[in-house]
């Protein structure tokens, strides 16, 4: 089997923050169209099936770059930077994609010159499905978006727990693998209530002239699936594919232990799409 080409890369930002991510291409040469990979909530650019993902791509002639959020809570190690996590928002990470774009666009990356920015695709995994969308919709330029798993509303939470937040400064989600208790600050649905137009998923999607391939697993949570169905009726000019039986990760595990019959359903999906728009 080929060997992927890999490096790493860190693009530092304002407040002390930094972006780091990994560019992979295969070792054909020439320019390769470019997909670039956003994580989910408490997720990492090497959960589970992100690294494997992020190969396969590039086996099938991509140039793939994928990147921790800014304020992901990951920083050297497995959630680290909890502090981060607190005050982490949907404007916060559309900052991030901006940033990824610009250095992208400015050949500023790994293997600039293997990467055709005339070229570019985004693949969204759960909060970061619902993240591309929004940033396609600021870039009329990009030839494709993928969601897996994507969410159709920003506020992932309960009022309850939106209420608790806000009245005590803090609230808490377990993280369920590490067994850490992951603090939501009221920045979070701060954020959500001034942005709350340019934050409307659906109505992103509805209007999005960005091509879009949307996959949902039909054993995922109730609120993913439900909100799928409203995104499809919300953009019928898009692709929606519903996988049977698959879960919200296409029933793979972190840490990464082989790939699963849904996530290479997932895989080959994405890439007809992914060819279809991009070469």
């Amino acid at each position: 089997m080929e060997a992927i080409n890999s490096k790493p890369f860190t693009i530092d930002l304002e407040s002390n923050l930094t972006l780091r991510g990994d560019v992979r291409v295969s070792g054909e040469p020439g320019k390769k169209p470019v997909v670039i990979v956003a994580h989910g909530f408490k997720g990492f650019k090497d959960w589970g099936f992100m690294p494997y993902t992020c190969e396969q791509l590039a086996r099938q002639g991509f140039a793939v770059i994928s990147f921790n959020f800014s304020c992901n809570g990951v920083g050297e190690t497995d959630f680290d930077e909890l502090e981060k996590f607190a005050v982490n928002t949907y404007s916060r990470e559309q900052l991030d994609l901006d940033a990824i774009i610009a250095h992208l666009l400015e050949a500023k990356l790994p293997f600039a010159e293997e990467l055709d920015t005339s070229r570019i695709a985004l693949l969204g995994h759960s909060r970061g499905g619902g993240n591309i969308i929004l940033t396609a919709a600021r870039y009329p330029q990009l030839q494709a978006v993928v969601t897996w798993n994507g969410i159709a509303d920003a506020n992932l939470f309960t009022e309850a727990f939106r209420q608790e937040v806000l009245s005590r400064g803090v609230g808490y989600v377990p993280n369920m693998r590490t067994k850490q208790q992951m603090p939501i600050s009221p920045v979070f649905f701060e954020d959500l209530e001034r942005n709350a137009a340019a934050f409307n998923i659906k109505q992103v999607l509805g209007s999005l002239a960005v091509p879009a391939l949307l996959i949902q697993g039909d054993q995922d949570s109730e609120r993913l699936v439900s909100g799928y169905e409203r995104m499809r009726e919300a953009a019928p000019q898009h692709t929606f594919v519903t996988l049977t039986g698959a879960d919200h990760t296409f029933g793979a595990k972190h840490p990464f232990v082989g790939t699963t019959a849904n996530l290479e359903e997932a895989l080959r999906l994405t890439v007809l799409f992914l060819n279809e728009r991009l070469k």
